[in-house]
């Protein structure tokens, strides 16, 4: 797998790159990531990445052309010369607070990709005929907004990245993270068993596989109902999980 970066804060998004997960998986070859910087395509001596808005307005707007044209360095097409908006083999995405919400299901719908172009948003917003030229899909991580999307960008890199097979030790271990199946993770305990007068459940140290099972389901659902309801409402559920919803014990 392919992922670019289009910044304007590159220094940001590679001191992310040499950590972690992401960082192991770069090292096994599983995926390549490639910083650009924005301020490299532009044709300018002052290197200017923005402009005022038309019609007026507070803050400023982030030019066309440098991305074009850095974005074009990646899926050799020329924009500036209408050769947007074409089939591509390039997964293109603009970081906004506008956009599609970002999830578990796109992240795994990502991982899936050859190529993942991730273009970083700043200042007030990107000219609108960036989207539609580049044939671009918005991803926002939350309803609230950021600086810039360089934040929004290692979000996505990392969920997708430990979705990758061989980019985790332990591949079962996502398969019961939280949204995987549509609910939140159950509750998990270790080592010591007592800890300041709270206990372990007895379940999880009885040896008991099945209950254990059981236990983890339920918390999982119990947990979700508290905190997700929502969740909840959109599955449909199990007997099994209707079931153990109904169990006080």
């Amino acid at each position: 797998m392919r992922i670019s970066v289009v910044t304007i804060f590159p220094q940001m998004v590679e001191a992310f790159l040499f950590e972690g997960i992401v960082a192991r998986a770069i090292g096994a070859g599983l995926v390549d990531v490639h910083v650009l910087n924005l301020r490299d395509f532009t044709d300018d001596n002052y290197r200017s990445v923005d402009d005022y808005p038309y019609g007026g307005g507070p803050g400023m707007v982030m030019k066309a052309e440098p991305i074009l044209r850095a974005v074009g360095t990646l899926t050799g097409a020329d924009y500036l010369a209408g050769a947007g908006s074409q089939a591509s083999a390039h997964r293109i995405i603009i970081t906004s607070p506008q956009g599609r919400q970002f999830s578990q299901t796109m992240a795994r719908e990502l991982s899936r990709c050859d190529s993942l172009v991730l273009v970083c948003g700043r200042y007030k917003a990107i000219d609108e005929r960036v989207k539609e030229i580049l044939g671009a899909e918005e991803l926002s991580v939350g309803d609230y907004v950021l600086s810039g999307g360089e934040l929004a960008s290692m979000v996505v890199i990392e969920s997708t990245v430990r979705l990758l097979p061989g980019a985790m030790e332990d591949e079962d271990s996502a398969a019961g993270d939280s949204f995987e199946d549509g609910l939140l993770d159950s509750a998990y305990y270790t080592r010591p068993e007592l800890v300041a007068g709270r206990r372990v459940p007895q379940t999880l140290v009885s040896g008991n596989h099945e209950a254990i099972r059981k236990w983890r389901r339920k918390s999982s659902l119990e947990r979700t109902l508290e905190r997700r309801p929502e969740l909840v409402g959109e599955k449909a559920l199990s007997k099994e999980d209707r079931d153990l919803l109904n169990d006080r014990d």
